[in-house]
């Protein structure tokens, strides 16, 4: 059907769904203008690309990864261009990189995959490529990813060398056992010394220094060469067609007009539009409506076959029906389940409230659709007397937690309340009434509103993170003193060259989760890097401090601190709030307590106005008796006075170092 300016604006007056959008499922209200809706068409009508034509033994499945801006994303930017999955353009940056947070804060936040085409001795190879983030915070992106590999580009920076996210991408990939091919990057700077970082893997990995590819992405020097390295060393998937579907949903995305888009690496059998599909999560059947490759934008194809990685929309219109680690198998053949993943373990929790209770079911619909996006972060419904109804968030870190609050305000519209970041601990009870309340001797603690009393437990446990430090030798001293600050344990000190360490520690989780990364920075200048596993439950004499404002306790304000910290914590939260509060027209006692004694204390004064003003001489019954008349109405008011704290002193009460 040939499309006419006429014919758009008779679609667009009547407000018609566009024929064109007839063909992704349901009705799309017609793009701006000729040219958006003959895109549309064109997009549709571009022929589908026959996959049968890649058998398993041409095909190699990859990840990158590295540690933080050491040039994963710029990496891809060139393979995608060389491979001509792109039009090559100065434009090209982060094209992987989709989220308007990435592109603002220049890192990778979310697994992102792309299938290339490339022709290597004549023979054509499909490679598909998955580009992980490199915090820590989103190591469990990473971990999905290399379930889709069988391979990995170990990016390493020739000017910084091994990072601590370098060593954990490293032993993860090992794990998974698979094949690793070291990339050195950004060889083209001033101050860049590959031979160096080369020693480094050799000694730390016993990767030999003539398997070390030497690139410049930003260049695209040698990228041929890492094509290449993928064909030769990376082995293809050990799957066939013959055998009955098993997929594997290792991520998925929500679409408001077709739903559940599920990203899927295919174990075995094929899959088509049409098949009819069973869910092993939910034992739900559904009809495959769609199936393509990214490349990295959805390119439809006929089917998809074992080995391969793509998409899959299957008229999946709850969030919770596309659960992240399911198998999906044809109907009336199933098999054997996938592992799947082991679940995310939230490091940090958060309460999470709207700023207006009416927008409670909005930000209810947001949250499904971006938890789906993100299956990493845990959700508990909570309630505050303060701020209402809301929920209590489990994340992997706090820059996790401020990149999912950055998403909800710019893909979902909403404005959230985020209180202080705490870290889940456990208490052992002894009190045979609280052990048949709960129904266990053990609980979780992730609220310390619910912080059992010392008399009814035997004992409290402290989560532990084992951390691994990379830095030059001249800032061993400081950062020695530092972990020592945090209670922290040394368990390794390793020489990585002349000028670079690596030091282990372990540390309780608390002392680090809020600001030790930004004090590691600050010490050393910005050369030190740092990562952290989980490292299980110790003991340890914990107690809960309340923050009372004018003897009212403030629950969104209590902590759960070390005993030998309470009173510097305490002594500074009560600091802070006095900066935080605004003054009133009576005085403000803020403290801190550990049950009903005080450790800590700060005073608001009050705004005065001088009543005696109005006096000139006379008795001093006069002044005195005005004196007291004042003094009589503050203490009315501060009886009856409420004292609001502001919505950002949540977070910014527990930051240690003062905000310059």
């Amino acid at each position: 059907m040939a499309l006419t300016g006429r014919t758009v604006s008779w679609w667009v007056r009547l407000r018609r769904p566009c024929p064109a959008a007839a063909l992704r499922g349901p009705a799309v209200w017609l793009p701006t203008g000729l040219a958006a809706c003959q895109r549309f068409y064109s997009g549709r009508d571009k022929e589908k690309i026959d996959m049968s034509a890649y058998p398993v033994e041409s095909i190699r499945n990859f990840s990158i990864i590295a540690h933080v801006d050491h040039g994963k994303s710029t990496l891809a930017d060139r393979l995608l261009e060389i491979t001509g999955t792109i039009a090559k353009t100065d434009r090209n940056k982060q094209v992987l990189d989709k989220l308007q947070v990435e592109r603002e804060r220049g890192i990778t936040v979310k697994a992102q995959s792309a299938s290339l085409f490339y022709n290597y001795k004549g023979v054509n190879y499909l490679l598909n490529l998955i580009d992980t983030p490199g915090h820590v915070d989103f190591n469990y992106e990473v971990s999905r990813s290399l379930s889709a590999c069988q391979g990995v580009l170990l990016v390493v920076d020739a000017n910084e060398g091994i990072q601590a996210q370098t060593v954990a991408n490293f032993y993860l990939a090992f794990e998974a056992q698979l094949e690793i091919i070291p990339v050195i990057n950004k060889i083209d700077l001033k101050n860049a010394d590959p031979e160096r970082v080369e020693k480094q893997l050799e000694k730390l990995f016993d990767i030999p220094v003539d398997e070390c590819i030497r690139i410049s992405a930003k260049q695209g020097t040698n990228i041929e060469k890492v094509l290449e390295k993928v064909i030769e060393k990376i082995p293809p998937p050990q799957f066939n067609t013959t055998d009955p579907l098993k997929a594997l949903v290792f991520d998925s995305t929500f679409d408001h007009y077709r739903g559940v888009i599920a990203n899927i690496a295919i174990f075995g059998g094929e899959i088509q539009k049409g098949h009819k599909i069973v869910s092993a999560y939910s034992n739900k059947r559904y009809e495959v409506n769609e199936v393509g490759i990214l490349t990295p934008d959805e390119q439809p194809t006929h089917k998809l076959y074992a080995g391969q990685v793509g998409y899959l929309i299957a008229g999946m219109k709850e969030v919770t029906e596309a659960q992240i680690g399911d198998t999906l198998f044809m109907y009336k053949q199933p098999v054997e389940p996938l592992p799947g993943f082991k679940s995310a373990k939230p490091m940090v929790f958060a309460g999470m409230y709207p700023v207006d209770q009416t927008e409670y079911n909005n930000l209810k619909s947001a949250l499904e659709r971006l938890t789906l996006n993100d299956s990493s972060v845990t959700v508990h419904r909570d309630s505050s007397l303060a701020l209402g109804a809301g929920w209590r968030l489990g994340f992997l870190g706090l820059l996790h937690m401020e990149v999912f609050n950055q998403r909800l305000e710019q893909e979902y519209n909403t404005s959230v309340i985020l209180t202080a970041p705490t870290v889940p601990y456990k208490a052992v009870l002894s009190s045979a009434k609280l052990i048949k309340e709960y129904g266990n001797s053990e609980i979780t603690i992730i609220n310390p509103a619910q912080f059992p009393d010392k008399h009814s437990v035997s004992e409290y446990l402290e989560p532990t993170v084992l951390g691994t430090i990379v830095t030059p030798q001249e800032y061993i001293g400081k950062i020695i003193v530092l972990c020592q600050d945090r209670r922290a344990v040394q368990k390794e000190m390793l020489y990585i060259d002349e000028h670079r360490v690596m030091l282990k520690y372990l540390f309780p989780l608390n002392e680090i989760v809020v600001d030790f990364y930004d004090a590691l920075k600050s010490l050393s200048s910005g050369y030190a890097s740092f990562d952290y596993e989980d490292a299980g439950y110790q003991a340890a004499d914990l107690i809960k401090m309340d923050i009372l404002i004018n003897g009212n306790p403030i629950e969104e304000l209590a902590t759960i601190t070390h005993n030998d910290k309470a009173y510097a914590t305490g002594k500074f939260m009560c600091e802070r709030l006095k900066d935080a509060i605004p003054r009133q027209l009576f005085e403000i006692a803020i403290q801190a307590a550990i049950g009903k004694k005080i450790i800590a204390r700060e005073t608001l004064k009050a705004y005065r106005k001088n009543v005696v003003a109005k006096c000139y001489g006379g008795d001093i019954t006069r002044r005195m008796k005005l004196l007291k008349r004042q003094a009589e109405g503050k203490r009315l008011m501060r009886k009856i006075g409420n004292v609001e704290v502001p919505r950002d002193a949540f977070i910014r009460v527990l930051k240690r170092q003062p905000e310059k």
